[in-house]
């Protein structure tokens, strides 16, 4: 089990500590003087962090790659406002000292739950041919357990194990809540489209030790994959209306809602059109409580600039909590007390009365 984690980066501040942490990426680039450096962004299940190594690089350039886990020790500071591991040594880490477990973040959320929920949701379709087709790819073994277990996205949101179910979930209660508002909206098309709009993911990403793309989702994209799953599976489902599919495709090809986001047509009905803007608000609202979390820590109300979003953002919660009410210096005449004169009995006494009693200052 790690003892530190890129979460406690705050508490470690310009103090060297030995960690494990998995290899997100690795580049080789030249220092001014021609010299390689390494720079690894490095990883587990509570985030990221940049590692830079500047000296004896030429020993462990070859001793790993992106992807395995390394034993480092290093110094933790910032740059950039930025927290940074200046990495001191490393070594690669056997098969026999990983636990998993500690470098792919995961959902706080109960995954049964989740996808119990989930199929109430569909239990609940009027339209039978769209609930016996979810119904399909929900009773697939090979889906069901990539579906529950894949994230979201690679970086961007909900970046976790069962990301992507708990994002989807998310978006049937959104999507449900928008339809009582649009009696003219056809409520089971929008949520057959939420489900099936990424389920390309558990394909298209992979997330055994990090999270990265597949070859195949690299070269095609979550949403070819998704149309090609869609056409495996309505061949188990007799009579499904032409018109339906076609609705389903423009759902699945317009979801990213702007062509320079990758969709190859604009939402041209109600529904593409309700679905792109739900998925694009609780992708958002997501990465803005990730950046929270991430950020938490600090006291400043502005977190770091978040370039998924394009901005810093404000901390309303820190924004708007009680600030402590400054307590007043006391005045110079509030440090002194005099002290009472003694009561002295001149008559017995041997040494004559003071003639002034100095102030005693309050310690």
């Amino acid at each position: 089990m790690k003892d530190f984690f890129i979460h406690d980066c705050s508490v470690q501040e310009n103090k060297v500590i030995t960690s494990t942490f998995v290899v997100v990426s690795k580049q080789v680039k030249p220092k001014k003087s021609g010299e390689p450096y390494l720079a690894l962004t490095l990883g587990d299940r509570t985030g990221q962090i940049e590692g830079k190594m500047w000296d004896n690089v030429e020993e462990v350039l070859d001793a790993f790659e992106q992807d395995d886990f390394l034993k480092i020790k290093g110094l933790i500071n910032k740059y950039k406002n930025r927290f940074q591991l200046t990495i001191h040594k490393l070594r690669r880490l056997g098969d026999s000292e990983i636990d998993y477990s500690d470098y792919l973040p995961k959902t706080t959320k109960n995954i049964d739950e989740l996808w119990q929920t989930l199929a109430e949701y569909v239990a609940s379709f009027q339209n039978l041919h769209l609930k016996t087709l979810i119904q399909a790819f929900m009773s697939d073994p090979e889906i069901v357990s990539a579906y529950r277990n894949a994230p979201a996205a690679k970086t961007l949101h909900h970046a976790y194990i069962g990301g992507l179910l708990d994002h989807v979930v998310s978006l049937f209660r959104s999507c449900d809540l928008i339809c009582r508002n649009y009696p003219q909206v056809n409520r089971d098309l929008v949520l057959a489209g939420a489900f099936l709009h990424d389920v390309g993911k558990i394909h298209e990403l992979t997330y055994n030790r990090s999270f990265s793309y597949t070859t195949r989702g690299q070269l095609l994209g979550h949403m070819v994959i998704e149309l090609e799953m869609l056409q495996a599976k309505l061949l188990f489902v007799p009579d499904f209306p032409p018109e339906l599919k076609t609705l389903l495709e423009h759902l699945i090809i317009s979801h990213h809602g702007q062509y320079e986001f990758g969709s190859p047509k604009l939402p041209m009905f109600p529904e593409a059109l309700l679905l792109h803007y739900m998925d694009d608000l609780d992708s958002k609202m997501e990465s803005m409580r990730a950046l929270f979390e991430r950020d938490g820590d600090q006291e400043n109300c502005w977190t770091s600039y978040s370039p998924s979003l394009g901005r810093p953002l404000l901390n309303t919660a820190k924004f708007l909590a009680p600030k402590p009410i400054p307590v007043p210096e006391p005045a110079a005449s509030e440090l002194t007390e005099t002290l009472p004169l003694p009561d002295l009995d001149l008559a017995e006494s041997c040494e004559p009365a003071p003639a002034v009693l100095q102030p005693r200052v309050k310690s």
